[in-house]
């Protein structure tokens, strides 16, 4: 797909700040720092539409990212190790459960995370909690470049298995350095949103 319009619309904390457009939403989740902002970058051909951080936890709002005018990207805040309080953290818990509770334009969900490394029992935890709310996921096995390719297919099997993915939903390789997996990205996004 090629983007010519991208811009960030909101960074909300509440429903009420939501677009209201009813565009298609498609969310992005993941540990703090494994990638979400590089992938979204990836997608759309910016350097920084989407800010990356060296700081995990840097993402503490809804940022609703509005592409070509037809639908949106959503980055949700990281879990995982970001040295935020509890507190910030419950509050951050209740947004999310929020948004993907309710939010009837919601698509689909791009789960993030690193292939090199095993899922996290976050990361699972996520997994299985997008299915109790019967969202479609599709497991983003990013930085990929990283993997010689005579690994990879065992890393990918891992990456499922620990995941225990259900038949509708999809693991696809990706990498933000070379680009591999982008049009298979587009072409699985388009699906979901009816574009």
């Amino acid at each position: 797909m090629k983007v010519t319009n991208a811009e960030i619309v909101i960074s909300a904390v509440s429903e009420k700040q939501y677009p209201t457009d009813q565009l298609p939403e498609v969310a992005l989740a993941g540990r703090s720092n494994v990638g979400k902002s590089s992938f979204i970058n990836k997608l759309i051909n910016r350097k920084n539409l989407a800010r990356t951080s060296s700081k995990p936890g840097k993402t503490q709002t809804l940022n609703f990212y509005k592409i070509n005018e037809a639908f949106y990207f959503v980055d949700v805040p990281g879990y995982g190790y970001a040295k935020v309080s509890k507190k910030e953290r419950q509050k951050w818990g209740k947004m999310m459960e929020t948004y993907f509770e309710k939010r009837s334009s919601l698509k689909a969900v791009l789960l993030i995370t690193d292939v090199r490394h095993e899922p996290t029992n976050d990361d699972i935890q996520m997994y299985d909690y997008l299915k109790y709310y019967d969202l479609p996921v599709v497991v983003i096995a990013t930085k990929l470049d990283k993997v010689p390719k005579s690994k990879r297919a065992k890393h990918l099997k891992r990456t499922k298995n620990l995941f225990d993915l259900e038949p509708e939903d999809i693991l696809l390789p990706f990498s933000a350095e070379t680009g591999e997996g982008k049009d298979e990205a587009w072409s699985i996004l388009r699906e979901y949103m009816g574009l």
